[in-house]
């Protein structure tokens, strides 16, 4: 057989003092294993590199189980997350940390009944009592009242303002670890939700809402920011090229909410169409049963979310993202050097600036004045989408 086709497998017994790198890069040989090994390699060797932002999306209940302070949090200290996109779920009950609350390991086979009887709530297997809910909505709706919420906003200003008071409240208690939303405010990373409504965060939003509260989440301010976000991470980046990577935890709406920013540029905006430089994705999902949360990254280039000349940067591994994202996590914080943060949070404003100049130009100007990326296409004959993007004729 030829040594062409792959590396040959050479297994050796495991010491006593083994390291997540040696563990990772020599043991993980085969199957789902090898597929968190190539993640892990990619991301130490091209993706956590000057260059490259990266976007991750979180779905599934990992912050009750305390990866948000554990392992993401880290991730943005080190400056290898650069932007956010989370269930709603995933913000409210990190904050049950931030807050000093409690959460226990249990077991996923008690007694519910019991469990309601006593006010305990259970997560599969984390469990807590019903008043950690009850003193989390109420410290919400506490600060949603302050003048800063009483307005129009997106979720990326919505979520920095909570994770400015957690974080006072961290200090006030001395909590000793950040939790996810206090360090994202420090950061400058902005954190994204792609259904906001859909949460005990957006619940108490629309009590509020009953009060008179002027606070309005706005999803077209997300879209747009999104968008710009993927879209201004094609520029130099010091003496880098600029690249975009998309790190998927889990599926549902934030993996879509990641990667339809690249169709929000070109299918609707007319601009570049070119697609994420990166695809990494842990899921239990099928793609055979038509749901986004299994698809598969070439599907994702017949949208224009995935660049076709990068699929061998695409991976996807079929794993528990509570098993991968600690081992993940260890292995970069070991083999990457921390990058300066981006804080692209305070760049919203001139970015989005940015789209919406050059959507403005491709939608009226004449070719000669359309940015390069479409004037490249607008040789001959060719019929345009309302929005202003040239399709060439095909014969």
């Amino acid at each position: 057989m030829s040594k062409q086709l792959g590396q040959k497998i050479s297994p050796t017994p495991m010491s006593t003092n083994i390291s997540v790198i040696d563990l990772i890069d020599n043991y993980f040989t085969a199957y789902n294993s090898a597929r968190l090994r190539e993640i892990c390699q990619l991301l130490s060797k091209e993706v956590l590199t000057e260059g490259v932002t990266v976007g991750v999306s979180l779905s599934g209940a990992m912050t009750p189980a305390g990866f948000g302070v554990s392992a993401l949090a880290p991730l943005i200290r080190n400056g290898f997350i650069d932007w956010m996109i989370s269930t709603g779920a995933n913000l409210y009950h990190d904050m049950h940390y931030g807050l000093g609350f409690e959460l226990f390991a249990g077991n996923p086979f008690l007694d519910d009944v019991k469990l309601r009887q006593e006010s305990t709530i259970r997560i599969y297997d984390i469990i807590f009592g019903y008043d950690v809910l009850l003193e989390t909505d109420a410290f919400i709706r506490k600060i949603l009242q302050a003048e800063p919420f009483q307005k129009r906003m997106g979720t990326a200003e919505f979520h920095h303002l909570l994770g400015k008071y957690v974080r006072e409240v961290e200090k006030q208690l001395g909590v000793q670890h950040s939790c996810l939303l206090a360090t994202a405010y420090e950061c400058g990373v902005p954190i994204y939700t792609s259904s906001p409504g859909d949460s005990s965060i957006g619940m108490n939003v629309a009590a509020l809402a009953l009060e008179g509260s002027k606070l309005i989440l706005d999803p077209s301010i997300d879209v747009n920011e999104t968008a710009a976000i993927a879209y201004t991470a094609r520029e130099s980046q010091g003496e880098s090229e600029g690249k975009s990577a998309a790190v998927i935890l889990g599926g549902g709406s934030p993996k879509n909410f990641l990667l339809q920013t690249q169709p929000q540029i070109h299918e609707v905006l007319g601009l570049e169409e070119r697609g994420h430089d990166y695809f990494i994705q842990f899921t239990d999902a099928r793609p055979d049963t038509g749901g986004l949360s299994g698809a598969t990254p070439s599907e994702a280039v017949s949208w224009g979310k995935i660049d076709p000349e990068e699929l061998p940067s695409t991976i996807v591994c079929y794993t528990d993202s509570t098993i991968a994202l600690p081992l993940v996590t260890a292995y970069v914080m070991n083999q990457c050097q921390p990058r300066p943060l981006k804080r692209l949070y305070d760049r919203r404003e001139e970015i989005t600036e940015k789209l919406r100049q050059d959507y403005l130009a491709a939608k009226t100007q004449p070719v000669d004045k359309i940015p390069k990326a479409m004037a490249d296409s607008a040789s001959g004959e060719a019929a345009t989408y309302p929005c202003g993007r040239l399709i060439p004729n095909t014969p």
